[in-house]
């Protein structure tokens, strides 16, 4: 496929999450008519600064910050009603028009108080790896969807076919609580009714996105596909089972829209110029000394949605690799460059080894993810501000020369580097594939 033809791209995360994709959607679609989010819930956020604003977003893309630019959440995702409506209502408080700019999937399932209940105590129950979850019923609700017994938007807003399966899915959750010895009584004649209110509130925003997606580009419109999380934490690719419970890599974008993938021209990763992850587990690079903590700092690593503090360390470059190929990638956004800028030396990992054995692909369990030891070759820092740079030719030069060797190591262009977290405070590499994907 040419490039003239590639009018639809995928922005994703190439680690565990929070890398720095709501900034770079945002920075973006400004040049797509269309913004979709294809998974994940409320679970995860992206934060977005427009000078002295900071908008944080859990379900809404981000593309809804733009003036006239169409916003769809769709069928991939979980959405509790009164989650998306608190967002709604902020950002129309903001001064963001929402109404007319944003369509929901009828296809997506909808969260209920009861998700949340079961996912906090059976986190917590005897025996549990704890995956370190946010608690906020995404996983049980798309236990419900792949059980076949979930509840979707579509009969959310028909309220007698709404009531009889509400009723009978809660009535055995109940059950199921009890047994489990982890049931908090809830009053669910309130909860339903309170849901039946916001289905009439989202009821105009309520559509066949798929059908919405698909004409729209039948009509030459273009399409940024916005994903949430990261590779690492997709249900099938990541380190599993600490993963979220949707499919967070570029094949997420066709299966959570509707939208085939011979739309589909181009795919761009987003990363940080180190790594973090949240929760637990395994974290080869993990920096547990003084310079994960200046990472931490440096970086204001903390959720954007929980407020934890992340777990920090240095680029993997087998992970990135592995991330290129699930996805195909055909370029990676480098964010958070200056948050290295006062290091003198800056270890990358370039290799996994188990004990004598250099390791040639991603180890597919937990437990021998956790026993790799990461070979690392150290560059030196440049130890001078980056922060707000917005020419490459500007960077200094061992700060290019770190780039050059994450591009070489991995085989996939640096194509844009953002340096603070203003959306002018972005690099994008003159006669890059990425540049060309999103001119």
């Amino acid at each position: 496929m040419g490039l003239a033809k590639m009018g639809n791209v995928i922005i994703l995360g190439s680690q565990w999450g929070d890398e720095g994709k709501g900034k770079i959607v945002d920075l973006f679609s400004g040049r797509f008519d269309i913004v979709a989010r294809y998974q994940g819930g409320h679970n995860a956020g992206h934060t977005v600064f427009i000078g002295e604003n900071k908008f944080v977003l859990k379900l809404i893309p981000s593309g809804i910050l733009r003036p006239g630019k169409i916003a769809v959440i769709g069928n991939g995702l979980v959405i509790d009603p009164a989650a998306l409506l608190a967002e709604i209502d902020a950002l129309e408080s903001a001064g963001v028009a929402v109404a007319g700019n944003l369509f929901i999937s009828n296809r997506a399932h909808v969260l209920f108080p009861a998700h949340r209940m079961m996912e906090r105590l059976s986190e917590a129950r005897p025996g549990r790896v704890s995956i370190g979850t946010t608690s906020r019923g995404i996983g049980p609700c798309y236990e419900d969807k792949s059980a076949r017994r979930g509840i979707r938007i579509a009969d959310l807003l028909n309220t007698e076919l709404f009531r009889a399966q509400y009723d009978s899915v809660m009535e055995e959750k109940v059950a199921v609580a009890r047994t489990l010895g982890i049931y908090e009584d809830q009053d669910l004649r309130r909860i339903r009714d309170e849901y039946e209110a916001c289905a009439e509130r989202i009821r105009p925003m309520v559509c066949d996105t798929s059908q919405l997606l698909n004409q729209a580009i039948r009509d030459g419109k273009t399409v940024l596909f916005e994903g949430a999380q990261g590779t690492m934490l997709d249900i099938d690719h990541g380190t599993y089972p600490f993963v979220t419970s949707s499919s967070a890599s570029a094949g997420g974008a066709c299966t959570g829209t509707g939208v085939p993938p011979t739309r589909i021209g181009g795919v761009i990763g987003v990363s940080k110029a180190y790594i973090t992850r949240v929760g637990g587990g395994p974290f080869p690079t993990e920096a547990l000394d003084g310079a994960g903590e200046q990472i931490r700092r440096r970086g204001n690593e903390f959720g954007a949605v929980t407020g934890r503090p992340r777990r920090c360390g240095w680029f993997d470059v087998p992970l990135l690799r592995y991330a290129a190929a699930i996805n195909g990638l055909d370029s990676i956004v480098v964010t958070k460059l200056d948050v290295l800028d006062e290091f003198d030396n800056i270890p990358v990992c370039v290799g996994y080894r188990a004990g004598t054995t250099e390791l040639r692909e991603m180890p597919p369990t937990v437990a021998q993810l956790e026993k790799v030891e990461p070979v690392y070759e150290c560059l030196p820092g440049w130890r001078c501000s980056t922060f707000g740079i917005a020419s490459y030719d500007e960077l200094p030069a061992k700060a290019k020369e770190y780039l050059a060797f994450l591009e070489s190591r991995t085989g996939v262009e640096v194509g844009c580097i953002s340096t603070g977290p203003e959306r002018n405070q972005t690099i994008v590499r003159e006669g890059s594939r990425f540049a060309k994907l999103v001119a």
